[in-house]
């Protein structure tokens, strides 16, 4: 089938937007892993960290898209341990040990994502400087070279998920291919508001780092077969940064009082 005869069809514009939307609430979660390390590099290198990520994580998608076969076969099991759960309610059991290589990179993201998300908490809690890598505060910031690294490696994970999502929605691989593009274009504008905003609010910092912490916790499920809906995460995050904005909100509005009863 030709791109025009693709694209004139309504089924295929209807699957594309939704892809799209899809593949942009993936995106979040790569999102504040990339915002909140590049805020760790001295202001001159932020945005280009924040760029090269994002750049390398469109760059992965679509290298991963053109090995589709490859891709798929990432979900058949490479070993089994034998152990299963109980039986729920379809008969599916609540966890399996018959690990995928997607699996295995899933819960090796996970885990990444749950040591760095608690080092993080820790740096943010301890007021003394420590010296160590990811302490903003001490001598030995985050280097450039090392947030790239760590940025490419969540990308892979977060990748791998993506199109393995867009596989699940859509045969047709240019419509995979315009839905990533427009995610990732999407994840670009955003990066660096969405960054500030977090540098701004050092409580939305904590909040993020929650969100890591989930996040990592239901990579780490999801490749031992427990699959958690994604709405349920989504909605916590939403429900949560609705709470933490009221907070500002109501925090910014008792500074202009106090400022204004200061100046009378």
């Amino acid at each position: 089938m030709s791109l025009v005869q693709l694209f004139s069809d309504p089924a295929t514009w209807a699957a594309l937007a939704t892809l799209i939307v899809l593949e942009v609430v993936l995106g979040i979660d790569n999102l504040i892993f990339i915002s909140i390390l590049s805020n760790k590099l001295p202001p001159e290198q932020q945005v280009k960290a924040r760029r090269l990520g994002i750049g390398l994580a469109l760059g992965l998608r679509l290298v991963l898209l053109s090995m589709i076969a490859w891709i798929a076969g990432l979900t058949a099991p490479v070993f089994d341990l034998g152990i299963q759960g109980t039986p729920g309610l379809h008969g599916t059991p609540s966890f399996e040990t018959a690990f995928s290589w997607r699996d295995l990179i899933l819960i090796a993201g996970g885990l990444f994502l749950l040591w760095k998300a608690t080092k993080e908490i820790h740096h943010t809690m301890d007021p003394h400087e420590t010296g160590e890598q990811l302490d903003k505060k001490g001598k030995t910031a985050l280097s450039f070279g090392s947030a790239i690294a760590q940025i490419l490696a969540l990308d892979m994970v977060f990748s791998i998920d993506s199109i393995l999502t867009a596989i699940g929605m859509t045969d047709d691989l240019p419509v995979m291919i315009v839905a990533v593009i427009v995610a990732v274009t999407v994840m670009m504008l955003a990066a660096t508001p969405l960054a500030n905003f977090i540098e701004a609010n050092p409580t939305v910092v904590m909040l993020a780092l929650g969100f890591l912490l989930m996040i990592g916790a239901v990579l780490i499920a999801d490749g031992f077969g427990v699959h958690v809906p994604k709405g349920y995460i989504y909605a916590a995050m939403a429900f949560s940064a609705g709470v933490e904005t009221l907070n500002i909100l109501a925090r910014k509005r008792r500074e202009r009082r106090e400022a204004a009863a200061t100046r009378h």
